[in-house]
């Protein structure tokens, strides 16, 4: 037992010293690529990579470069319907409204922010964003819609758990659970008051999705937003 216990420190540590390692060889540049780079990014033109950092049983870290996003946020009880609101509002932005009135290809993946609920029944605040393809990383078209801003997320190390089928609630709460479990007997440090939930398939796929849960590693900046209203 507690050379098992001995190991699995010796395995973190090790995994931290990779991440400084990296840290110090990675570019500040945003890190959307060609899909064809990625093997469960089947869906779209460009994706988010990464660079990976360690693996372990169940969960690996990675680390991602700045990328920017657009986002908007939904109050509401079931994570499901606020997903479906959330979605309609951007998928309008990247098929032109916005103030170019152009059209942008889809990327993956979906990102969905989850604070900690109080309560199994209370409403919580879910902030979805959409990638911005590589051609508008530094000069996206502004929002026409004012519930529409853009996330800046940072240089970052993340934690991650894969799993597939649909993404909803009872999937991600169970995955969300054992990352955190694996973490904390790994003696590992992440933050715990929200985590990120990543969906790489359309709704139309029914086969082979591929979802994951994400908990930030402590000491990266926290994301930024800027908000654009339309004013008429």
């Amino acid at each position: 037992m507690y050379l098992n216990t001995d190991f699995k420190r010796l395995r973190y540590r090790a995994c931290l010293l990779g991440l400084v390692v990296l840290a110090l060889m990675v570019t500040a540049e945003a890190l959307v690529g060609n899909s064809s780079e990625s093997s469960f990014c089947t869906e779209t033109k460009e994706c988010l990579l990464y660079d990976p950092l360690c693996m372990a049983a169940d969960y690996e870290e990675r680390h991602y470069n700045s990328t920017k996003w657009v986002s908007t946020e939904e109050k509401c009880r079931m994570m499901e319907i606020a997903i479906i609101k959330a979605v309609r509002r951007l998928h309008k932005y990247f098929t032109g409204t916005n103030e170019d009135g152009v059209k942008l290809d889809m990327t993956a993946p979906m990102m969905v922010r989850m604070q900690n609920k109080a309560g199994t029944f209370s409403p919580s605040v879910y902030t979805v964003s959409f990638l911005l393809p590589s051609a508008y990383q530094e000069s996206p078209p502004t929002p026409i819609d004012p519930e529409l801003y853009f996330t800046h997320m940072p240089d970052m190390d993340v934690y991650v758990m894969r799993f597939g089928g649909w993404m909803n609630s009872l999937a991600i709460s169970y995955y969300s659970h054992s990352l955190k479990k694996d973490l904390d007997r790994a003696q590992a440090s992440y933050r715990k008051l929200s985590h990120y939930v990543l969906g790489y398939d359309g709704p139309m796929k029914i086969f082979n999705r591929h979802n994951e849960i994400c908990h930030w590693t402590p000491g990266n900046p926290r994301f930024t937003t800027w908000l654009f209203f339309h004013l008429d």
